[in-house]
């Protein structure tokens, strides 16, 4: 009877132990949750379209029952033209950049059942209907055709589109990376023209990436890149008339013409808007086309002190072409409403937090429905504000992380929605917020994280030297004693408006930090000076000098730690990716004394190796900014570094490029600093492909067991 008895508790021993986080339960897929993809609202507003295998799938709102397949096969996108009568549909797709892609597209008429492929089923860039729904734009090679749907005739608008030469219509790389969008062009309301951008970047500096594959001879991308303070394509916007034929250059020459980031479609039958922007970021230019004769005026000029964030644009037209517009002018993310000639009519949203996203308007109840910072800077909420009274409704959970996507009629909206304890939930609900019904939860996601003793990150706040207190979060193991000594390892990102302490759920990072944790280490993220959802004093005091507040936030959190009870100051580790991976640098270079041990994935080494537009925004050029570039590059101050160092970067990294650790790696090298060093052959910015990951957090995980 002993031996039952003992054999049973070694059992439940064994069992307990191997309930627990592991990479390879994280990279299987056994910890993956559901969602529900593809959600947009149908016209009616009584409907909506979800992708599901099988086909683009269409629901009720009020029954929440689906009623059938719009259309019937495998897709991995969909879009829709205005009347809803045809829907263009991704069938295959050939990553490019962050944002483009090579795409072949069916177009299909939801009345008569045709379908066509567009372009002849051959690979086409950024397609979009016409309003009128008779036609669809394309990019092919540089240059911007249409296609009638009617006759399936092929029309070439432009001619001069040549790789790493023209662009018409579509965004250069840095363009795409920076301003967030590969498109470049509109058509109007009334579908009678198109109004463009034409990129040169003939003069603009190529960078040249090995490929090595398994070739005896390693090929080369080559694509233009301009690096802080090099040349920039020269843009020119451009008007094309499918009555003429003919294509006219805009003459902008009147004002801030240096970026044309966005081109927006309007309200009005021959109108389109511009917004531009000089090299230096703090002033744009809001610009209307008319389209008949090509004039171009002025709206109005949005400007800073400081930045403008041309990449993240506010812009909504109303019925009578008035429009909701974003902007920082006050202290916060707030919207403002300006009649058709950009005149001001006031500001809708007002207070110490801020407006995140713009969902829409609702004419009927003067309302807009946006997700803000009301309750707190680390939680998301989605609301409805009148923009005559300013009354601010909330309509979704008052905690965590919550979206929505709103029916056309505003009567419903699917929530989307996590926290740091609860994985992410699909819930339909009505206009006033009141649960319709739960689609979709992740209960059992949840639960096998649980069996597995996951534990959730605590909210707190850290001071800074400068009297702010910092948002952070913790993770302490499950049998956390308080007065025992834990080693402590930090992440960050701390990139310009970035937030990393936030109330949601992390199933990313999140799980390999909890593997960490159940190997008895604390893990903890502040984020300091310069992120955001907390006002632009706090986001743009970085300004000229990337890397000076940021760094010092993160060595005075780790002295904070230090002096708890529970830490052992002598064991704290920090680690961070691309921006994060610079402040890894930097915190073991100016703060080691502080760290043991760092890793550092794809970071920056110095600003001058970065983009134009991202670097400058917040740097200005070199050639003005000298002192800010090189006081705060990690390369400058290898000869600090004292403790464990991994450095690790992709050879084919088009983003962060390779140079950036190899330049360190010589400084540390001529300093006879020692450090460990793994490059991932021909893997770019994200370094995955393969057993890539498990291979990299392995090597990560085992780094911080011996050093830390």
């Amino acid at each position: 009877m002993k031996k039952l008895v003992l054999s049973l508790a070694i059992l439940a021993t064994v069992s307990a132990f191997s309930q627990e986080i592991t990479l390879d339960k994280i990279y299987s897929g056994y910890y993956r949750g559901k969602n529900i993809a593809g959600i947009a609202s149908l016209k009616n507003g009584e409907n909506y379209a979800v992708i599901e295998r099988g086909g683009i799938a269409k629901y009720s709102y009020k029954t929440s029952q689906k009623e059938g397949n719009i259309v019937d096969g495998d897709f991995q996108s969909y879009q829709f033209n205005d009347d809803e009568s045809k829907i263009l549909l991704l069938k295959d797709s050939q990553p490019i950049y962050r944002h483009s892609f090579l795409g072949k597209f069916d177009v299909k008429d939801l009345k008569s059942n045709k379908t066509l492929s567009l372009n002849n089923g051959n690979f086409v860039q950024e397609p979009t209907f016409s309003p009128d729904g008779t036609k669809v734009a394309f990019i092919v090679d540089n240059n911007l055709f249409f296609q009638d749907l009617n006759t399936e005739k092929i029309t070439q608008i432009t001619n001069d589109g040549k790789k790493n030469s023209i662009l018409n219509g579509l965004a250069d790389w840095v363009y795409e990376e920076e301003f967030g969008h590969a498109k470049l062009y509109e058509w109007t309301k009334n579908s009678d023209a198109i109004v463009y951008v034409k990129s040169d970047e003939s003069l603009v500096p190529e960078m040249l990436i090995p490929i090595y594959g398994k070739q005896l001879y390693p090929s080369e991308m080559r694509f233009k890149y301009p690096k802080a303070g090099e040349n920039n394509s020269v843009v020119s916007a451009q008007l094309y008339r499918l009555d003429t034929g003919k294509n006219i250059s805009l003459n902008l020459s009147g004002f801030r013409n240096y970026y044309i980031p966005n081109v927006i479609q309007t309200k009005k039958a021959d109108e389109i808007v511009l917004i531009t922007s000089e090299r230096i970021q703090n002033a744009s230019d809001i610009l209307k086309v008319n389209t008949k004769t090509g004039n171009v005026t002025k709206l109005f000029t949005e400007t800073d002190d400081k930045w403008i964030e041309t990449d993240n644009v506010t812009m909504e037209f109303l019925d009578d072409n008035s429009f909701i517009w974003g902007s920082e002018r006050d202290g916060n993310h707030h919207l403002y409403w300006y009649d058709q000639n950009g005149k001001l009519k006031k500001q809708i949203t007002k207070g110490n937090w801020e407006v995140t996203d713009y969902y829409g308007f609702n004419p009927k109840t003067k309302e807009v429905l946006v997700r803000t910072t009301q309750n707190g800077s680390i939680n998301k909420v989605v609301s409805k504000i009148n923009i005559e009274t300013g009354k601010s409704t909330l309509l979704s959970n008052p905690e965590g992380n919550n979206s929505a996507s709103f029916s056309n009629n505003y009567q419903y909206f699917i929530e989307t929605s996590s926290s740091a304890t609860k994985p992410y939930t699909y819930v339909l609900k009505d206009g006033n917020g009141k649960t319709v019904r739960e689609l979709q939860n992740n209960d059992e996601q949840l639960k096998k994280l649980q069996q597995d003793n996951f534990v959730t990150r605590e909210f707190f706040t850290i001071p800074n030297e400068a009297g702010d207190q910092m948002n952070a979060w913790i993770l302490k193991p499950k049998n956390f004693d308080p007065n025992k000594k834990y080693p402590l390892f930090m992440f960050q990102y701390s990139g310009p408006g970035s937030q990393n302490v936030a109330n949601t759920f992390d199933t990313g990072n999140g799980l390999w930090f909890n593997l960490l944790v159940q190997k008895g280490y604390i893990v903890a993220c502040v984020d300091g000076r310069g992120t955001g959802y907390k006002g632009t004093k706090f986001k743009k005091v970085t300004y000229m000098q990337l890397g000076k507040y940021e760094i010092e936030d993160q060595i005075a959190a780790a002295k904070w730690f230090g002096k708890q009870s529970y830490i052992d100051a002598s064991r704290i580790g920090i680690f961070g990716w691309s921006y994060g991976g610079y402040m890894s640098s930097l915190a073991m270079t100016k703060g080691a004394d502080v760290f043991k041990a760092g890793i550092a994935v794809a970071p920056v080494t110095n600003w001058r190796y970065y983009d134009s537009v991202y670097t400058e925004r917040f740097m200005r050029t070199p050639q003005e900014n000298a002192k800010g570039y090189d006081d705060n590059s990690p390369t400058e101050f290898a000869k600090l570094m004292k403790g464990k160092f991994l450095l690790i970067h992709g050879t084919a990294d088009d983003n962060v490029h390779f140079q950036n650790s190899m330049e360190f790696a010589e400084a540390l090298i001529q300093n006879k600093k020692q450090f460990e060093f793994m490059a991932y052959p021909d893997k770019n910015h994200g370094i995955y492909g393969g057993n890539t990951r498990p291979q990299l957090y392995q090597l990560m995980t085992n780094f911080i067991l011996e050093n830390l």
